[in-house]
């Protein structure tokens, strides 16, 4: 191989070294702004959900209610239909001809003082059931009014923190766009891979103090001398990390310590 086309080769390899750099930089800085929206969005996402459950659980038990109303209602329009009934048959009664009429229309009185009973035993039943539903009612009626402020004001803090480092953001994340698009495919999914896998999301790392800046393992002398020369990718022994140059890049090691 020529001096030239080794040399070209180098300069490739640490062109590339570079751009993974950058790009880990810059989707740092990213998570650091995420980072101080903490849980927040998930707080923001439980707390909906939880005013949506208790918000249908009001319109639910309010129809329940008036359902039950509407039956109590119905029972005693039927009471007053039956003691109607009773009169009625209480009146014929007095112009009976013979035992047998008379029999009948006792056993129809009896039947529906039996129907006046029953419908008295759903009445109360009913009137029990309205007194349980009102005080769940009530209940949800303050549960919802209180995680409905608290929704409010989680969103509030929310907007707040995202109006801050929105413009931020999309700056960001155009040029990460834009740096994985200078990297080849399969680096880039090897990056991909390892920042997933990486708790603090990084795939790229400095050499600190002899030590990988990932897993903080110490990397040997011989090894850190081909890391500062940028011919070649080296991936750390212990966490998998990519391994660079602190100065590849100007500047970058403040960066990083800023997270």
């Amino acid at each position: 191989m020529s001096a030239k086309i080794k040399e070209k080769i180098d300069a490739s390899i640490e062109g590339k070294l570079k751009n993974l750099y950058h790009l880990q930089l810059v989707d740092s800085k990213i998570d650091r702004l995420r980072t101080i929206r903490g849980e927040l969005p998930l707080e923001v996402s439980d707390l909906e959900d939880t005013v949506a459950g208790l918000e249908t659980r009001l319109t639910n038990v309010t129809e329940e209610v008036a359902e039950l109303e509407n039956q109590l209602n119905e029972k005693k329009q039927a009471v007053k239909d039956f003691q109607s009934n009773i009169k009625k048959y209480e009146a014929q009664q007095n112009k009976v001809r013979n035992n047998r009429e008379y029999d009948a229309i006792t056993k129809e009185i009896e039947f529906q003082n039996l129907e006046i009973q029953l419908a008295e035993k759903r009445t109360k039943e009913a009137k029990a059931s309205i007194i349980i539903k009102q005080e769940l009612l009530e209940k949800s009626k303050i549960e919802f009014e209180e995680r409905s402020k608290d929704l409010k004001a989680k969103k509030s803090e929310l907007d707040e923190i995202v109006a801050e480092t929105e413009k931020e953001e999309k700056d960001l994340l155009k040029d990460s766009e834009k740096s994985s698009a200078e990297i080849e495919e399969r680096l880039l999914n090897a990056y991909k891979r390892i920042r997933a896998n990486s708790r603090n999301g990084l795939a790229v790392v400095a050499v600190e103090r002899d030590a990988c800046g990932g897993c903080y393992n110490k990397i040997p002398p011989q090894r850190q001398l081909d890391i500062r020369l940028n011919k070649k990718i080296i991936v750390c022994e212990h966490c998998g990390r990519i391994l660079v140059d602190g100065m590849l890049i100007p500047d970058a090691g403040l960066e990083l310590e800023k997270k």
